[in-house]
């Protein structure tokens, strides 16, 4: 062939023995860009989820490792030892949204479950790509810096929260009424990463797709919508696991063939941003070898986007961010 080798990377992913974990994890071990593997949760069936992963034919280096409810501090040392080396870190932990769960329900326990993880993080591996998923995003993303910034190792290029599922979601939607294949479709989605923070910039999608006034707002509404569209759909039995591992999975080999040195890779992200007056906000980033290398502007908006943002967007936002940064303050 003549081509150089892929370079690969060590790969951690925190939660793996949960509805997104595992896929993401199996998607990960098949991955040309990962060397090593270790999978941490704090239920014992993780080490199964390593062995299981190990066995696939792949020169992906696979491990579990087993965190300890009952013992917080044998917890932490497993935590690190399964951080120790990584150079991408995705955290899928926590709980997922159940029908009839407040985002204020699903905030209190999931907050303290990245934080601690974050704190593992800054010890272990303070120079790795976080790429957080656990919801709520725009929340927990405010958590990771603040824990890291506390930590005295927060480099903003290096935290990024995975807003790739409302890109994938709005690729998909639109490509079917406009008939074409969804990986042709370009759309940035900005804002956060729940409800309607959430804004697709339906009038800048590339190719051009003609939409009416009513179909803009009838996929903006369904593209914000989506997670409890699966919600309600699997009728209590879980939340968007599949497709968030899939995204999830898109989202850190974009990180990794930046690692490794491609160039031109763009992706949407909740990152620590100055495009706005929000101290986070979702758009396309630029990915290079130290993380974010620019944060992408986005265009001029049309006067529905514009509306959303203003009113919307903003004003939910800017509640996430603080609730973020308050709790890590009162720990």
């Amino acid at each position: 062939m003549g081509n150089k080798e892929t370079k690969r990377f060590n790969v951690a992913v925190l939660g793996a023995a949960g509805g997104i974990g595992q896929p993401l994890s199996l998607l990960l071990a098949t991955s040309p860009y990962v060397q090593r593997l270790h999978v941490y949760d704090v239920v014992p069936v993780v080490n199964g989820v390593g062995v299981d992963l190990s066995h696939i034919n792949t020169p992906v280096q696979c491990k579990g490792f087993a965190g300890d409810l009952k013992d917080a501090e044998a917890s932490a040392k497993t935590l690190r030892e399964a951080l120790a080396g990584s150079d991408v870190v995705v955290i899928p932990a926590g709980v997922p949204r159940k029908p009839g769960m407040t985002r204020a329900d699903l905030f209190n326990v999931n907050a303290g479950i990245v934080a601690g993880l974050v704190e593992g993080i800054a010890d272990a591996c303070p120079k790795a790509m976080v790429c957080i998923i656990s919801n709520p995003v725009n929340a927990t993303v405010p958590i990771a810096a603040e824990v890291l910034k506390k930590k005295g190792c927060y480099d903003p290029k290096r935290l990024f929260g995975v807003s790739t599922l409302d890109v994938v979601r709005a690729r998909k939607f639109i490509a079917e009424k406009a008939q074409i294949d969804p990986e042709d479709l370009d759309i940035t989605v900005i804002g956060g990463h729940s409800g309607v923070t959430i804004l697709p910039l339906l009038s800048q999608t590339s190719p051009k797709v003609e939409l009416s006034d009513e179909e803009i707002e009838a996929l903006t509404s369904r593209i914000q919508n989506a997670g409890t569209e699966v919600v309600e759909a699997k009728a209590g039995g879980g939340s968007a696991t599949l497709s968030m591992a899939y995204a999830g999975y898109r989202f850190a080999t974009s990180v990794m063939a930046a690692l490794s040195g491609k160039s031109g890779i763009v992706e949407c992200a909740y990152v620590p941003s100055d495009l706005t007056d929000l101290s986070f906000f979702a758009s396309k980033v630029e990915l290079g070898p130290e993380g974010a290398k620019s944060i992408v502007p986005f265009k001029d908006l049309s006067k529905f986007e514009t509306e959303k943002l203003e009113n919307e967007v903003k004003v939910e936002l800017a509640k996430n961010i603080k609730q973020g940064v308050e709790f890590v303050a009162n720990l």
